[in-house]
């Protein structure tokens, strides 16, 4: 059987500036993303269906046998089973939307092609959908996924053991621990959830986690950071400060003090010295959000709401951030004073101005930014930039 993830249109919008460079189904929730979820679930190759300019990374593949679902759906217990059970050329929608199908390579093709499918609409059978549809799902669901995928990694494996100049309070089935992984002289707290510390992570002295908490392989901790629950630092992250359900999706900075609560936090990004982001109003009220699925500022219906940050940003030392920001791809934010509630991508400034960030200079930032972590800025990630940039030029 081929797994092929596709992206809706409408999620993939709500979901921006998150999905600019990816496919919805590629986003990390939990200690992986949702494309390695169902890889993992249903043992089968993964492909999708996204963006033109994203296929050569994310390519797509077609099978004897195809199941296709909703790159924005959790691989719930439920659905699984449901899934599994689905009949050669069945589909099934809710509200209108394409949930899941199992297709023959010809009805795929014509799916592929032109999305649309001449077979009977089944209305999907009332389940306990999980589904991200706005980048804020990402922290909320953020503490559930680390719990499944605590199990879903570790399940009839052995953990390494804990240095003995660490402290841990709670049980210690609840903390896993990869090969490689280099920590020493922490506290580290698993009674309100696991710790998972993945292959070769370095967690220097002095610092203190609660989970659930998952540190990804090759991640970097800093000395003395404060780690809260909910929270996902992703593969190749490097993190310090304070942090509190947060989700980096990969090779992201926080490296310095700092506040960061209830947020997300693309690729490529980095967070520079003293960056604090308000996450609570200071009059307790409903946090504003922009949306890209409106293109306006809308109520999130949260208390918490803090930092949506998109790939390749970066702050300057000492920028502070409203309660909900929403920061686009490969925009630049410093200097004094608070900064616009939503800055489109390719911005260059802060609150006196906001200029665009010319093309070429993100892109040699990027070059450089990549090359440090010894990864190559090429022909794919060129034509991300500048499909990225034409299409964000509507918001400058």
């Amino acid at each position: 059987m081929q797994l092929i993830l596709f992206d809706s249109p409408a999620v993939r919008t709500a979901l921006l500036p998150l999905t600019y460079a990816r496919p919805v189904a590629d986003l990390r929730l939990g200690s992986l993303t949702i494309a390695e979820k169902w890889a993992r679930q249903l043992e089968c190759p993964v492909s999708y269906l996204t963006q033109d300019y994203l296929r050569e990374r994310y390519p797509f593949q077609s099978g004897q046998s195809n199941l296709l679902i909703d790159g924005s759906l959790l691989p719930t217990v439920e659905l699984l089973s449901f899934v599994r059970e689905l009949p050669l050329n069945t589909i099934y929608y809710a509200a209108d939307e394409l949930m899941v199908a199992h297709l023959d390579p010809e009805q795929l093709a014509t799916y592929a092609r032109d999305e649309t499918l001449a077979l009977p609409r089944h209305e999907l059978p009332h389940l306990p959908l999980l589904r991200i549809t706005r980048p804020a799902d990402l922290f909320l669901h953020n503490d559930r996924a680390l719990r499944d995928d605590f199990d879903l990694v570790t399940n009839g494996r052995i953990s390494a053991a804990l240095p003995k100049s660490n402290r841990l309070i709670g049980p210690a089935d609840q903390l896993f621990i990869e090969p490689g992984v280099d920590i020493e002289s922490c506290t580290l707290s698993t009674r309100s959830g696991l710790i998972y510390i993945g292959r070769e992570a370095v967690v220097l002295e002095g610092g203190m986690f609660r989970g659930p908490l998952a540190i990804n392989a090759g991640a970097i901790v800093k000395m003395g950071a404060k780690i809260y629950g909910g929270t996902t630092i992703g593969d190749r992250c490097k993190v310090g400060g304070e942090i509190s359900n947060v989700v980096f999706q990969a090779n992201s900075n926080k490296g310095h003090d700092g506040y960061l609560g209830n947020a997300v936090i693309g690729e490529w990004c980095n967070l520079g010295a003293g960056t604090d982001a308000s996450n609570l109003k200071n009059d307790y009220g409903e946090v504003k959000v922009w949306s890209y699925a409106q293109r306006a500022m809308q109520p999130s219906g949260l208390q918490f709401h803090g930092l949506i940050m998109g790939d390749h940003c970066k702050t300057g030392i000492g920028t502070t951030l409203n309660t909900g920001t929403v920061i686009g791809f490969s925009s630049n934010v410093f200097g004094a004073g608070f900064p616009p509630s939503f800055v489109p991508s390719f911005s260059w400034g802060g609150a006196g101005e906001l200029a665009t960030y010319r093309l070429e200079k993100a892109v040699a930032t990027a070059e450089r930014v990549m090359a440090r972590r010894g990864e190559t800025f090429g022909s794919f990630e060129e034509e991300v930039f500048r499909r990225v940039f034409a299409d964000s030029e509507r918001y400058r």
